[in-house]
């Protein structure tokens, strides 16, 4: 990413691109996203996560049962997340991870990257 207004628009694009994968495989999106960069790490944060149905189950305290579904789900999701966030900002991705939470109702995607100088992930 080289000037800023190109690195602002990747970033929006990042959070449409991750959004728009929990909105296609959830079958529904945040209602509100966000992505952050800096040097070698990137944050997608979202809120308004949770379906109807997960919302359901976690009112009936059972947020276990959601949060294991959402990790099965964030580590199948791996390749496609990795893939999306590379294409965007032309960085390669050596980890991710995925956290959720429930008040509030909230996500965060992290990002490690390569350093753009030496290209090890060291």
């Amino acid at each position: 990413m080289a000037a800023p207004n190109d690195r602002g628009r990747a970033l929006l694009e990042v959070t449409n691109s991750i959004v728009g994968l929990h909105h296609e495989f959830y079958g529904r999106g945040a209602t509100r996203g966000r992505t952050i960069m800096q040097e070698n790490y990137l944050v997608c944060f979202m809120e308004g996560i949770y379906t109807k149905a997960e919302r359901t189950l976690i009112d009936a305290g059972k947020f276990d049962a959601v949060h294991l579904a959402r990790n099965e789900f964030q580590e199948a999701m791996r390749p496609r997340f990795m893939a999306a966030v590379e294409e965007l900002t032309g960085r390669k991705v050596f980890a991710f991870l995925s956290q959720v939470g429930i008040d509030p109702d909230v996500a965060a995607e992290i990002f490690w990257l390569v350093p753009e100088n030496d290209g090890d992930a060291g």
